[in-house]
């Protein structure tokens, strides 16, 4: 099985890190190489362009693709199918004019012109709102084309907004909310390797923000206790060879954890343990 990952850029090394911990590290590779083994025998890394990525799953190259939401929109790939997101790479695709303009809806481009390196997107938000402008296919530097006279608006990525401020631009309107996803193509994602791949990166997920706490307590006070964590689906209790003591283990938020341990103490729990948890299958 082959996912394509991508090649370079800023969502490059959260991939393969997210890939790492969910126990499917690159194991051989340079980064101009195409292919890469990875500690899986069945699995191998495809490195491309994260705008290619799209068409390499939709043609059959890849079975897995991982890159943002944007890249398979702007693809057109109708074969394809989203199935996680990674929760990470998070932007938003928007539509933006000059601040001292008269844009102030999508409605007021009619038969003006919008630039974007997103062509396909931005026409499917334009017809969505029975609006036809003319859009430009831009490669670059998207911000400068009001500016110079090239467009009346864009439709460009932004993550805080400062670059667009910086151009004096406003947002006008929010064309698409983008992450990277795990998407494969439609007919294989029956295959159990897909489910493998799809559960592992999702344990890594689930655990993001958690930790394990372990305890011994008095059996008399685990009412209390169990109200101090009461964990997934509530903690798991253990008898421990000590009268009247059992052993309670919980998954907890991590930002719950540091009251959660003044309260356990006051409840008579020693031995509190916390640990990092890597993976997690709910």
């Amino acid at each position: 099985m082959r996912i394509a990952v991508p090649n370079k850029g800023r969502i490059h090394d959260p991939t393969l890190d997210l890939l790492d911990r969910a126990g499917i590290g690159v194991e051989s590779g340079a980064e101009r190489q195409l292919y890469a083994d990875t500690v899986d025998p069945e699995i191998t890394v495809l490195y491309a362009r994260a705008a290619d990525i799209p068409e390499y799953v939709a043609d059959g190259a890849a079975d897995l693709g991982i890159t943002g939401l944007d890249q398979v929109r702007e693809s057109g790939a109708d074969n394809v199918e989203d199935l996680l997101d990674l929760e990470y790479g998070t932007c938003r695709l928007v539509l933006a004019a000059p601040e001292d303009g008269s844009i102030d809806a999508a409605e007021d481009l009619a038969g003006k012109t919008v630039a974007t390196e997103f062509p396909r997107i931005t026409r499917e938000y334009f017809d969505g709102k029975d609006v036809n402008p003319d859009i430009v296919e831009v490669s670059g530097a998207t911000e400068l084309t009001p500016h110079v006279e090239m467009a009346d608006a864009i439709v460009d990525i932004t993550s805080t907004g400062t670059t667009l401020r910086v151009n004096r631009l406003k947002i006008v309107d929010e064309v698409l909310q983008s992450s990277v996803r795990l998407f494969a193509r439609e007919d294989v994602t029956d295959d159990p390797k897909v489910e493998q791949v799809e559960t592992a990166l999702q344990s890594v997920l689930s655990a993001a923000g958690k930790r394990y706490l372990m305890l011994n307590a008095p059996e008399e006070n685990l009412d209390a206790i169990e109200g101090v964590i009461p964990g997934l689906g509530g903690p798991t209790v253990l008898d421990v060879d000590e009268p009247g003591i059992v052993a309670v283990h919980a998954v907890v938020e991590e930002r719950d954890v540091f009251e959660a341990v003044n309260d356990l103490k006051r409840e008579g729990a020693t031995g509190i343990l916390v640990t990092e948890i890597e993976r997690l299958v709910e």
